[in-house]
C-alpha cells in the first residue's frame, strides 16, 4: 500500500470556492432612533422653535431646525438633562452628534421632520429614553422616562446610571 501524498490529501479537501457560497449573507442592522418622542413633545418642540425663530430672525446661525439634547455632570445625583436649540449648520459644528429625525404617525402633526441631535458623551446614558411633555396646573415640563437611570433625586432634575 502507498502513502498518500500532500497532492492525494488536498483533492479530498473541498475548495474554498464552494466554502465562500456556503457562507451565510451578512445581517443588516435596522438603525434605532436613541430617543423616543411622544407627539407632545414634539409639538412643544415645535412651538419652542417657532417662537425661537420669530424672535431671532437675523441670527447668525441661521434658523433653529431642532434641539440637542446633553447631559450635564450635576444636581444631587449626578446628571442632569440639558437642551439647547440647535440650528441649520449643527453637524458642521457638531460632527460627532448622533442626528435623529422625528417621525410620527402623521405626517402633518405639529413637530414631524425636525431633528434631534445627542452629544457623543450623552448617548450611551439616553439610548431608549422616551421624552414626552406635561403640562398641568403646577408645572409644564420635559419629562424623561430613561431604561438606564438606577435612581434619580426627589424633585426629579438629575439622575444616575
Amino acid at each position: 500500500m502507498m502513502p498518500q501524498t500532500n497532492d492525494d490529501q488536498q483533492s479530498s479537501s473541498p475548495t474554498n470556492s464552494s466554502t465562500k457560497q456556503q457562507q451565510r449573507p451578512k445581517r443588516t442592522r435596522r438603525s434605532l432612533d436613541p430617543l423616543l418622542i411622544t407627539p407632545a413633545a414634539a409639538a412643544r418642540i415645535h412651538f419652542l422653535i417657532s417662537q425661537h425663530n420669530l424672535n431671532n430672525p437675523g441670527s447668525p446661525e441661521g434658523p433653529a431646525v431642532g434641539i440637542r439634547l446633553g447631559t450635564k455632570k450635576r444636581g444631587c445625583n449626578g446628571l442632569s438633562y440639558t437642551l439647547n436649540y440647535a440650528y441649520e449648520n449643527h453637524l458642521e459644528n457638531h460632527p460627532r452628534d448622533e442626528a435623529m429625525t422625528i417621525n410620527l404617525s402623521s405626517p402633518d402633526m405639529e413637530g414631524n421632520g425636525l431633528k434631534v441631535f445627542v452629544e457623543p458623551m450623552a448617548l450611551m446614558n439616553v439610548i431608549g429614553t422616551e421624552m414626552d411633555f406635561l403640562d398641568t396646573v403646577m408645572t409644564s415640563e420635559f419629562t424623561f422616562t430613561n431604561p438606564n437611570s438606577k435612581g434619580e433625586c426627589g424633585c426629579g432634575e438629575s439622575f444616575n446610571v
